[in-house]
């Protein structure tokens, strides 16, 4: 079991970038799909995460409003759309693939995103944003 996040890259404060991740041998479609990230000397953050079927979203206060998580199963593919960047979003993003999102509800509709669910892991993203 192999997932492959890509996408990421070098970008300007309030710039984009979308990622992706794939899969390949075994298909997405039965698992929930988590984001998370990891800068330099801090702790792993769970951003985003959606439910197999895509019916459920849920993300982290640090990024709602402004990433966007999707998943096109046809292709087999997972997606973090990311707006409005900032210097705080710099750090390696991965994908993770579990049974379902393990969340927390936090305040105004926000989750803490937790990584125990999730069994299956990418080799992880560079994400550098600059002020």
């Amino acid at each position: 079991v192999q997932l492959q996040a890509s996408g990421g890259g070098f970008v300007q404060a309030g710039g984009s970038l979308r990622l992706s991740c794939a899969a390949s041998a075994f298909s997405l479609n039965y698992y929930s799909i988590g984001w998370f990230r990891q800068a330099p000397g801090k702790e792993r953050e769970g951003v985003a995460c959606v439910s197999s079927s895509g019916g459920n979203t849920y993300y982290a206060d640090s990024v709602k409003g402004r990433f966007t998580i999707s998943r096109d199963n046809d292709k087999n593919t997972v997606y973090l759309q990311m707006n409005s960047l900032k210097p705080s979003d710099t750090a390696v993003y991965y994908c993770a693939a579990g049974g379902t999102c393990l969340v927390a509800p936090m305040a105004d509709e926000t989750f803490y995103i937790s990584s125990a669910a999730n069994d299956f892991w990418g080799q992880g993203t560079e994400v550098t944003v600059s002020s």
